[in-house]
């Protein structure tokens, strides 16, 4: 099932509209899940519920994510650890860390300013769409 990008992002905006409770224009590809949208651990779990439901177009095939896949788990973990994260910026090992974990996240402002705080904008919804894109090509 070939889906197009806008399709994709369209149902991606619904979802964090409904998961989140913020208005439609809130919900741009660069809006960040947690500092621009709201977005608590909590919700991460009805994010995915929600994309799962969105995307199952056959129930006898239902699209799963995999725990761990889209959000990872150990990214507070990896952001409080002295080898990643030194005087506030995140090390070149550190880096290759979070590219290891949120593949689907654009890097290339975030190379140019390693910080703690830019870390934040990896988890985006442009992440949510290019995740979802990578499973229905």
């Amino acid at each position: 099932m070939g889906m197009s990008r806008d399709e994709i992002y369209t149902k991606v905006q619904q979802v964090l509209v409904d998961a989140l409770g913020v208005d439609a224009e809130e919900v741009t590809p660069k809006a960040t899940l947690r500092e621009d949208l709201g977005a608590e651990s909590i919700d991460f779990l009805d994010i995915i519920f929600r994309l799962e439901k969105a995307f199952t177009t056959d129930p006898a095939h239902p699209f799963k994510i995999p725990r761990g896949e889209l959000f990872p788990d150990d990214l507070g973990a990896l952001m409080n650890d002295d080898r990643y994260v030194k005087d506030g910026k995140i090390t070149a090992e550190g880096i290759a860390q979070m590219k290891q974990r949120l593949p689907f996240s654009d890097f290339t402002e975030f190379d140019k300013n390693p910080s703690f705080e830019s870390a934040q904008s990896l988890l985006n919804v442009d992440t949510i769409v290019n995740y979802i894109q990578s499973k229905f090509g």
